[in-house]
């Protein structure tokens, strides 16, 4: 997992999102956030932090509330741990222009984790439960409630 792809598509001195660096290292129990983003299109982002970074996608009808409702959810770059807590306008003409504020947060522990599928238990102010990513090509994923 590396920042060099996040990195590379912001300038620091024009955003106020954080430059940021790897955080700590994954443990039991470690944090979620889900970003309204309005951009260019209203979506939601969705950041795991797992190995000191936030494992994120880009989920266009938001995260589903119900059991088996399965909800596209497009693989984007790792972002810095410190981006948890980012809520701010990022400006026109830079990447990820819009709006950006904080929808849930809260801690995650994992159940199954690897290349293709994620496991995990949600402990947030609005999602909580078991939820699962499934790669299906690609960067295109599934999320549900289970």
């Amino acid at each position: 997992m590396d920042l060099k792809k996040y990195e590379s598509k912001r300038d620091f001195t024009q955003t106020s999102e954080p430059s940021g660096t790897r955080g700590k290292k994954h443990e039991s129990q470690s944090r979620f956030v889900v970003q309204k983003h309005d951009a260019s299109h209203l979506h939601y982002d969705f950041r795991l932090e797992i190995d000191g970074v936030l494992r994120s996608w880009a989920v266009p009808k938001g995260i589903p509330l119900e059991p088996g409702v399965k909800r596209l959810a497009v693989k984007t770059e790792d972002h810095p741990s410190d981006y948890i807590n980012f809520e701010g306008t990022i400006p026109e003409g830079h990447y990820g222009a819009g709006t950006v504020e904080i929808w849930d947060s809260g801690t995650f522990k994992l159940i199954d984790y690897n290349m293709k599928k994620l496991e995990f238990y949600l402990n947030g102010r609005k999602l909580s439960g078991i939820y699962i990513l499934i790669n299906t090509g690609d960067n295109n994923w599934l999320i549900f409630k289970k």
